[in-house]
């Protein structure tokens, strides 16, 4: 197993990274050869020092102390206190500067190449390799570094669509940093991405190192993701001004796109590659895994007794469970990636958050509906509901709400009276753990430790005292499951063939087992009433149409394996699942408040509609709303969607640096994404 070391050098590289981050120029770097010694990564051990400094930009690698399981905040599978502005018509403006259009990153993978294939040679085999150490860790390293930069580029091309493609550290010329800002459209964007994984893969392939380092499964997974992201995308956007070529798309009105062609002769051809390189990658991953994802128990709960107090036993030998809270993950292999912590050294909250209101970030009643009942039937066909018709109980208490469904629902969401922990309880470390679980405080003054929506996750929790201390937890991140992959696989091949394949059906009922809902989907589909499914789903809808019931069960299915891991907002985007919000507002709730028994868990609500209330009235549902305590709040009509939003604005100081004609910002060599305005503290306008 291969160690991070961080010595010296590598503390160096730290500090000039925060340097190059945080600097707002948009492509003037000062060049790494003005401050790194020349005979820099000219060894193995140099080249993995370099790579490990930008390892906290991946998922779970970076600030963890909030916890990575509120990840789908401001989706309608999660929600906090407050609504995020992206839903409301006027609240996401334009900045004058900042925001995500830097290049930090990028420039410093670019200095490491520049670097390395100085001394490596041209030819990606190595033959003229003179750097110290290992061909094999020397190439794994290079194959790291390409990874990384696959990963900046496709935050770039969620956040943006097209986007400059800069392969080069550029020297400090303004022509040349003016000439390399120019947007390149975001299918060569997204190809761009896969040929970096594609050389990652490549190198990556002679060194089995361990799933606490990028690898060549990992790199395969995220290709299958890229490709599946960017396939959909202009599927569902096609012929609009978020693609290239559609009406009004404002890469046109610049020489350098003036005459776009697609590399496939059409977007539709383009459409049917990405979707066949998402099918590929993710096959390879999921015939190699598809036997090894972590077995998931079930609920399996029994009655006892914490001291002399009743409780609720968890079972706390599911290693599904587990594989989200335990310190070490070397031997599940379902998990390509993942950090470790160490106990005083690097450290997290996500069990302090876990045993408590997960920071105020609480799974939506929409979520807790979506879930299946075990026999694989959808809830509403089983009543109300409120209600239920006794297989499924109705949702007046949460214990209720849990009964007979799908596993991943009822090992994760959280009941009261359920214990929380079982190991070393008299453990002093942990003075943040909740011995057992109360009735979720709703009201806006529990701060920190209060529960937005009623509805609470249990997962990343560990069932040890030690890991509750007051931001000293240590337990592992998963940051890529091996799941995915099959998931991958079935909506790509759905969305590019329109069938059920006999692997996508393999897949689909691997995963359905595991969670222990009857495998037969075709069940499901034929009892699936869209209508219905809109109810809870923003993912029933593309374009603002409700989609088919096959398709809809397949995003489903994703929805629910996935919780809080965050790819939410991304499968949301690139399915353009959220038009119709611009004319139907929609009302995030959680748990079932009023007229229920769990209205009398409480003594201190005040719910009169004004700047005093600390929970929303049974006027305007028997639901808490979390955003709609008083009519002045944010949210209080509803969430809403403008198109704009589907893509972030680039603020107007990236403009006016590239601009021949600072007072004319039209005269820049880019341009602003659909439907943004170009000025500062403005609102989107459509």
């Amino acid at each position: 197993m291969k160690s991070n070391k961080f010595n010296l050098i590598y503390k160096s590289i730290f500090i000039i990274g925060l340097i190059f981050t945080s600097c707002e120029d948009f492509l003037d770097k000062e060049p790494m050869s003005n401050i790194l010694p020349e005979q820099y990564l000219s060894s193995a051990s140099q080249l993995e020092n370099y790579v490990n400094k930008y390892y906290g930009n991946l998922p779970s690698h970076g600030n963890w102390s909030y916890g990575i399981y509120g990840n789908d905040n401001n989706t309608d599978n999660q929600a906090g206190v407050s609504i995020d502005s992206k839903y409301t018509s006027d609240l996401w403006k334009v900045g004058q500067s900042g925001g995500n259009w830097s290049f930090g990153n990028i420039y410093a993978y670019n200095y490491f190449f520049s670097q390395v294939f100085s001394k490596y040679g041209d030819d990606i085999s190595g033959s003229a390799n003179t750097i110290s150490g290992s061909l094999a860790d020397v190439q794994h390293y290079i194959g790291e570094m390409y990874f990384l930069r696959a990963y900046e580029y496709f935050n770039k091309l969620q956040a943006f669509g097209d986007f400059p493609i800069i392969t080069e550290p550029l020297s400090d010329n303004s022509e040349e940093l003016i000439e390399a800002s120019k947007r390149s459209p975001r299918n060569e964007v997204a190809r761009f991405i896969i040929e970096d994984l594609d050389k990652a893969i490549t190198l990556m392939s002679a060194e089995d190192m361990a799933t606490t380092r990028i690898n060549k499964a990992l790199a395969l997974l995220f290709k299958s993701r890229v490709a599946l992201y960017e396939g959909t995308w202009l599927k569902y956007f096609k012929g609009t001004a978020f693609v290239p070529n559609g009406t009004d798309w404002a890469g046109a009105t610049k020489d350098y796109n003036s005459n776009y062609q697609y590399p496939s002769g059409s977007i539709d051809n383009e459409i049917d590659y990405f979707l066949g390189q998402a099918m590929d990658a993710s096959k390879q991953i999921a015939e190699s895994y598809k036997n090894f994802l972590a077995e998931n128990t079930g609920v399996n709960e029994s009655s006892g007794y914490y001291g002399t107090t009743p409780v609720i036993k968890m079972d706390t030998n599911n290693p599904y469970y587990n594989m989200f809270a335990e310190e070490d993950l070397s031997s599940v292999k379902e998990v390509l990636l993942w950090r470790q912590y160490a106990r005083s050294k690097v450290t997290h909250n996500v069990n302090s958050a876990a045993g408590r209101g997960n920071y105020r970030i609480g799974l939506t009643r929409g979520f807790v509906n979506s879930f299946l009942m075990a026999d694989g039937t959808p809830v509403y066909t089983h009543g109300t509901y409120a209600d239920g018709d006794g297989y499924y109980q109705g949702d007046k208490t949460i214990t209720n709400v849990r009964e007979n469904r799908d596993s991943r629902l009822g090992i994760f969401l959280k009941v009261p009276g359920q214990q929380n922990v079982y190991e070393e309880l008299d453990n002093t470390e942990g003075t943040e753990v909740v011995f057992v679980e109360p009735y979720p405080s709703i009201t806006l003054g529990d701060g920190e430790r209060g529960y937005a929506t009623g509805y609470a996750l249990h997962k990343g929790g560990s069932f040890n005292r030690k890991h509750y201390g007051n931001g000293t937890g240590y337990t592992a991140a998963v940051c890529f499951r091996a799941a995915e992959a099959l998931l991958n696989y079935m909506e790509a091949s759905y969305e590019k063939n329109g069938t059920i394949d006999s692997y996508a059906d393999e897949y689909w009922r691997i995963l359905r087992k595991r969670a222990n809902i009857d495998p037969d989907y075709n069940k499901t589909i034929s009892l699936t009433n869209m209508s219905k499914e809109a109810e809870n789903d923003w993912g029933a809808y593309s374009a603002g149409t409700l989609i088919d019931a096959t398709l809809y069960n397949i995003r489903r299915e994703r929805r629910c394996e996935y919780i809080a891991e965050g790819l939410r907002n991304m499968d949301l985007h690139r399915w353009r699942a959220l038009d119709q919000l611009k004319a139907t507002p929609y009302h995030i709730e959680g748990f079932h408040l009023w007229n229920t028994p769990m209205e009398k868990w409480y003594t201190n609500l005040v719910a009169n509609n004004t700047n005093n209330a600390n929970v929303s009235s049974k006027e305007r549902s028997e639901y808490l709303r979390p955003y709609e305590r008083y009519a002045g709040q944010n949210g209080y009509n509803g969430s809403t969607w403008m198109m704009a939003y589907y893509l972030e604005p680039i603020a107007i100081k990236h403009f006016q640096l590239t601009a021949t004609n600072s007072t004319d910002l039209s005269t820049s060599v880019i341009y602003q994404n659909p439907y943004w305005p170009l000025v500062a503290d403005q609102s989107a306008e459509n």
